[in-house]
């Protein structure tokens, strides 16, 4: 008896492999499905800068939460997923690899600090993902110009520039630079030796200090050695303020002492105390206490409905980096990806977030040049 073998014409096969392939929606993308679009934030949320990443990311998380309770973006719901880095580079490498191979985000979204942002870079360029907000103001992430990456502050270059040219203005030119030993550091020492350069001056001293070390005698005593009559100091609050406090202990006279934005700085004011009034920083957002700005009053009314906060630079930079990557998603559209996104962001022209403005083209992802200078006063609060 032959064997009979049944053969199917080939356009009734290619219909019935057709008909029982797995549907693949258009939208479908990285991180994102037909409800939600998944972001990574690998931030520091243990340890002395811990603060720093938990207002960052409570701030975005404010917005987010907004925008989710009014339905989403084209019906999809933001979800932030935080790990905690410690403010250390390698764990914050492995948080980024969880994100790109376990997790499959989106986006990057508001990462904190220079060595942790730089640790993430190299799986940035690889997967070719948006790297958004990154609270550093470190040239690494601006120059050369990185289509992945997207920073909605302005670097330490042009914030040591106004420091350095304040100080010039008050006949200071002999300056000493505490830093921390690491990519933030000599960013920063970096930006003032630039803005030195240019007035034909050099720093008068440095001395450095590891990262996450508050224990600064070592430090305290170069420093005075040098006599320096301006100090401009590169580390996060808690290493800042342990090195003020040093400082004024039995002070015969005191130099200027300066921080940059990164500084954190609410958290230096409430770690000093009563010495924080006359202590000056650098800063990259509108004061959080400007209720004449829309952007202001939105911010209040969103962050502060959560018991136990208070509005700060930290906590308002992530709010505006949660709003900027909301019209994003919205300018995307509803077919969203990847390179829609980055399109839409940078295509939006002047956006506006509520009298601050930030935009981005498609040569230049540094979207602000706000630098503005602070001192804070006998009651702990920032005079502009």
């Amino acid at each position: 008896m032959t064997k009979q073998v049944l053969r199917w014409p080939s356009a009734v096969l290619f219909t019935l492999m057709a008909a029982l392939a797995p549907v693949v929606p258009s939208w479908a993308a990285n991180g994102v499905t037909a409800t939600t679009i998944l972001l990574g934030q690998s931030a520091a949320l243990s340890g002395p800068s811990a603060q720093l990443g938990t207002e960052m990311r409570d701030g975005a998380l404010a917005y987010f939460d907004y925008v989710n309770s009014k339905g989403g973006v084209n019906g999809r719901k933001i979800i932030l997923k935080s790990l905690d880095d410690g403010y250390e580079p390698d764990r914050a490498a492995a948080n980024t690899k969880q994100f790109i191979e376990g997790d499959d985000v989106f986006a990057l979204f508001g990462y904190v600090g220079t060595p942790t942002a730089n640790a993430s870079l190299p799986f940035v360029a690889k997967e070719n993902l948006p790297f958004f907000a990154p609270l550093t103001g470190a040239q690494t992430l601006r120059a050369p110009f990185q289509p992945n990456i997207f920073n909605i502050r302005a670097g330490y270059v042009p914030e040591m520039e106004k420091i350095v040219e304040n100080l010039e203005g008050m006949g200071v030119k002999k300056i000493a630079v505490f830093y921390q030993d690491d990519a933030y550091g000599k960013a920063g020492l970096d930006a003032v030796e630039r803005a030195l350069k240019k007035r034909n001056l050099a720093v008068m001293g440095t001395v450095s200090i590891e990262r996450n070390n508050i224990n600064v005698a070592s430090a305290v005593t170069k420093i005075r050695a040098m006599a320096p009559p301006a100090v401009i100091i590169v580390t996060p609050y808690a290493t800042s303020a342990a090195f003020i406090h040093a400082m004024r202990k039995d002070a015969i006279s005191l130099p200027y002492f300066w921080n940059i934005s990164f500084v954190g700085s609410q958290s230096l004011a409430t770690a000093l105390g009563k010495e924080a009034p006359g202590v000056m920083i650098s800063q990259v957002m509108p004061s959080p206490w400007n209720d004449k700005l829309a952007l202001i009053k939105e911010y209040k009314k969103l962050y502060l409905t959560k018991p136990g906060r208070a509005q700060g630079f930290v906590s308002l930079e992530g709010f505006i980096a949660a709003k900027v990557f909301v019209q994003g998603l919205e300018g995307a559209g509803a077919s969203l990806t990847r390179a829609s996104f980055t399109k839409a962001i940078e295509t939006a022209g002047p956006i506006d977030t509520g009298g601050f403005v930030l935009k981005f083209s498609p040569t230049n992802h540094n979207a602000s040049d706000y630098v503005e200078l602070t001192v804070i006063r006998n009651d702990g609060t920032f005079m502009y």
